[in-house]
């Protein structure tokens, strides 16, 4: 439960610095990478799927220090990022695209919050708009100008509704699904099963079909089954359990000084030269 001082917090600090969000993460992925572009982006550059734990941590620091961070490791992180994406373009797609920066950061902020209120209830309006208002530094803070993102939340419903209605889940796509969701590490594919599954609850219903997720009448009332376990038992947990995440992954960020990438993975980085160069020459065909 929350208790007096969590709600003196402002909405946007009690609602992403839960862990149950974490929960919800393969459904932002998924969502993400139904665009065509990103897809792509992905597929061309980044080897995430195969190394799905450095990807959630790559998130989570950026979303953590833009929303908890001090103004200086924002942005140090932020700098970070935007040089990665410097390097993240192609035929069709460039990561500092406005268009893309806002889908990215909308699917952060609908998500985190969508969940959220699956398990706490609905927030006050005021706290919705809190909520969405400091969510746009997922966007800005990449370099996409302020007036990208709409400025409202009614204008970002018609927004959402619009972007979701247009997406098209790709080869490209569906193939890093399945990557993400059977690992080539045996180990973690108990946990991989879960997401897949929590995954396939979450997302609208035509974007579940297009990745193939399957669905039906049974898994719905599992899922409905486990949404009511989690907001029975998950609120009554001490917020220092509840935020144990979010203080993890900002306390190693500040141990190391920064965000600094691991070293990458040599085979899973040629591979996707190998796809690169692949998918350049099937173009040129």
């Amino acid at each position: 439960m929350h208790t007096p001082s969590d709600l003196a917090l402002p909405a946007a600090h009690r609602v992403f610095g839960e862990a149950v969000l974490l929960g919800g993460a393969g459904t932002a992925v998924l969502l993400q990478i139904a665009h065509p572009s990103v897809a792509q982006g992905v597929a061309d550059h980044s080897d995430f799927a195969h190394r799905p734990l450095d990807r959630l941590r790559g998130t989570l620091v950026f979303v953590y220090t833009q929303m908890f961070g001090t103004p200086e490791e924002a942005d140090r992180v932020a700098r970070i990022v935007r040089a990665i994406h410097t390097r993240v373009t192609g035929p069709g797609y460039d990561a500092r695209d406005p268009d893309l920066q806002v889908w990215v950061a909308a699917t952060l902020y609908h998500c985190n919050l969508r969940l959220y209120e699956m398990v706490f209830g609905p927030l006050p309006e005021a706290d919705r708009d809190d909520v969405y208002r400091r969510s746009a530094v997922f966007a800005t803070s990449l370099g996409c100008p302020a007036d990208r993102w709409p400025a409202t939340r009614a204008d970002f419903d018609a927004y959402w509704a619009g972007a979701v209605a247009r997406l098209a889940v790709s080869d490209a796509a569906r193939g890093t699904a399945r990557t993400l969701f059977a690992p080539p590490n045996r180990a973690l594919r108990p946990l991989t099963a879960a997401q897949r599954f929590l995954t396939a609850g979450l997302l609208p219903e035509d974007v579940r079909r297009q990745y193939g997720l399957e669905w039906d009448p049974a898994r719905q009332r599992r899922f409905d089954r486990l949404v009511r376990l989690v907001r029975a038992w998950y609120p009554r947990l001490p917020r220092a359990v509840r935020t144990l995440p979010r203080d993890a992954y900002l306390w190693d960020m500040r141990r190391r000084g920064g965000w600094k990438r691991r070293p990458p993975n040599r085979g899973a980085a040629r591979a996707a030269a190998r796809r690169r160069r692949a998918a350049e020459q099937g173009r040129a065909a």
